[in-house]
């Protein structure tokens, strides 16, 4: 770029880091969002294109102008396999300058979409929605305040993890919330990304196999009668000191927004957050910690956004692998506090999703403390999947 001549033109054949990868963001932010890229096409090589590379290795073709040749519309397609692809509508589709730096706001990559009215639709959303947090502008602006967290390292803080029969030959004994104590001690249980389902921190257990030398703890499904008892809590691989975890969580706060780190986007949802009781979490867990502006109630609003229907098709549209970093989900569409106020029949937005999620999440004891400072001092309310999917169906 720093040789071509300022009318000039320069394709280059590439790996799709260069508009994807975070590292690569400064480059193609320069040069996307000042209208100098003319053409981005983009392939998986299938042993199609070159025999000796893997075949789901991915490249592109990058056609820029020099620092005086600049382009209305950028032309891009992607996840192609021929290169008659190009000629197709609905796989080749335009982005403007202001499309890179709208979808994209804070790295500059490029947002990949596989056709024309998934690129349309996204924009649409973009050009009517703030992103989570919104660094564009050198200050970081939050539309809901919560603050990104990880709590242990599965390898780096494997010394803090106990599990059961380690805890009990210690003299620790379990307690209500799958907690174990002894005297002043006490150890609380280890969140998996696989233990949460959309608004339920009950969704999976852990279940321990010996034989399986392969993999001997197993996801196990929680049961509707076992949902149903407000007391159950699922079994966990390990438990960690309570006071490591009050560290990160402060005792005014026993609770907060989780999500799960992992998630394909052929999945039938890509983003899956609950509201979680104080426990410990794993690094497959990723946190939305509240701020202190933010409270119980508005926790229940973000979190119906999140795990609504369309928030999840926008978030399938950005997530190119099965890691849903933190860069990706600040850069997502959220709906601002004050579209609640909008009026749904004789009530508002606001009051409706608040009720409704309520209800998705409160169905365990071990949420009593969101729910006292949401000032709700109500029974948890029973699971009835029936039910839920109606109130689902009414949040998306």
């Amino acid at each position: 770029m720093h040789v071509v001549k300022p009318d000039g033109l320069v394709g280059l054949l590439t790996p799709s880091g260069i508009y994807a990868d975070k590292t690569a963001a400064p480059f193609f932010k320069s040069v996307s969002t000042r209208g100098r890229v003319a053409d981005l096409f983009d392939f998986e090589n299938k042993k199609i294109f070159f025999k000796d590379v893997y075949a789901s290795f991915k490249f592109c073709a990058l056609i820029c102008g020099g620092e005086d040749r600049t382009f209305a519309e950028t032309r891009c397609a992607f996840f192609l396999h021929d290169t008659d692809a190009v000629a197709d509508a609905e796989r080749c589709f335009p982005l403007t300058a202001d499309d890179f730096a709208r979808v994209n706001p804070n790295t500059g990559t490029a947002p990949v979409f596989r056709t024309r009215r998934a690129a349309d639709v996204t924009r649409r959303l973009y050009e009517q929605h703030p992103v989570l947090v919104d660094r564009s502008r050198g200050e970081e602006a939050k539309v809901w305040p919560v603050r990104y967290h990880t709590m242990f390292h599965m390898a780096n803080a494997s010394g803090l993890f106990r599990t059961a029969p380690e805890l009990a030959n210690a003299g620790f004994y379990p307690v209500r919330g799958n907690h174990w104590r002894k005297g002043n001690e006490s150890y609380l249980p280890l969140y998996q990304g696989r233990m949460i389902g959309q608004f339920d921190h009950r969704e999976n257990a852990v279940r321990v196999n010996p034989r399986n030398t392969h993999n001997p703890y197993l996801s196990e499904p929680v049961g509707e009668a076992q949902h149903g008892d407000p007391d159950f809590s699922p079994q966990s691989q390990y438990w960690v000191p309570a006071e490591a975890v009050r560290r990160v969580m402060p005792e005014k706060r026993e609770w907060t927004i989780a999500y799960r780190r992992s998630n394909r986007s052929t999945d039938v949802r890509t983003m899956i957050a609950a509201i979680v009781p104080a426990a410990g979490f794993g690094d497959s867990v990723f946190l939305l910690m509240p701020e202190d502006r933010l409270t119980a109630a508005d926790a229940l609003l973000l979190l119906g956004n999140l795990n609504s229907f369309g928030f999840d098709y926008v978030t399938r549209q950005k997530a190119a692998g099965t890691n849903l970093s933190w860069y990706i989900v600040q850069q997502l569409p959220v709906i601002a506090p004050e579209r609640y106020e909008r009026m749904l029949g004789d009530t508002t937005a606001r009051e409706l999703v608040r009720d409704h999620v309520l209800r998705l999440t409160y169905t365990a004891h071990d949420l009593a403390p969101f729910v006292r400072d949401l000032g709700y001092d109500g029974t948890p309310f029973v699971w009835n999947t029936e039910e839920r999917r109606h109130l689902r169906a009414r949040l998306d």
